[in-house]
């Protein structure tokens, strides 16, 4: 029988607000479930929007140190690699800073982008992470898994971006109203409705996960790769 350990997590996005779009239930309930769960990001999220101005990069980054706090997840040391540009750089350059934060906390579960998602840099970051969590001896992660971003991986095609297909469902129910109060602090980065970025979009698409198997909210993970150790 294997002895209880203290169970770490790492969240790697491509852009802070991913974490909690995909994951923020999750990540809540790893945290009361005693986890400790720590986040790594690869972009200022805004560089895309052909701005430079360092006010709007800060209120980036402060939105998503106050998210963090909301959920319990600590920020490790990320990248500065170009918003929505990501495949301009050498994907062992974004792996290599993944690994750093892996090295640094030896986490044993994972979670990431899907690859596919319409978005490149979070197919970047998605096939960064499994190359930096690639299998290998005296390995100590135990499970690898994917999780969906309104307005990206919904906006992909299977014809194109494959396809999600969710395998586990987390029940969020209560994390849910957590994870709208980390929302909140990315609300710059919501949409109306009928957008799917939309709270309303959100509550409903965790309504949807949700009712899939007979839960009122979940959250959706492909599990990539798991490993029983001993």
């Amino acid at each position: 029988m294997k002895k209880n350990k203290l169970e770490v997590v790492l969240v790697v996005v491509a852009h802070t607000d991913d974490e909690t779009l995909g994951c923020g239930g999750t990540i809540a309930r790893h945290v009361r479930n005693g986890a400790k769960v720590y986040g790594v990001s690869m972009t200022d999220g805004v560089g895309a929007r052909g701005t430079e101005d360092s006010a709007e990069i800060k209120k980036r980054a402060q939105a998503s140190i106050n998210a963090g706090k909301i959920l319990g997840l600590e920020w490790l040391e990320g990248g500065s690699f170009p918003d929505n540009a990501m495949d301009t750089v050498g994907l062992l350059d974004v792996a290599k800073v993944i690994e750093r934060a892996k090295t640094l906390i030896k986490p044993t579960i994972v979670y990431t982008h899907s690859s596919a998602d319409l978005n490149i840099d979070h197919r970047i970051v998605s096939q960064a992470t499994l190359t930096a969590f690639r299998p290998q001896p005296n390995e100590v992660w135990e499970e690898i898994r994917t999780f969906e971003v309104a307005s990206a991986t919904d906006y992909g095609h299977k014809s194109i971006t494959k396809e999600f297909t969710p395998n586990l469902y987390v029940d969020i129910s209560e994390t849910w109203q957590t994870k709208l109060a980390a929302l909140n602090e990315y609300s710059m980065e919501m949409r109306e409705p009928p957008h799917t970025r939309s709270f309303d979009g959100l509550e409903s698409l965790a309504k949807f996960r949700g009712y899939q198997v007979g839960l009122p909210y979940a959250e959706a993970f492909e599990i990539i790769r798991k490993v029983d150790r001993l």
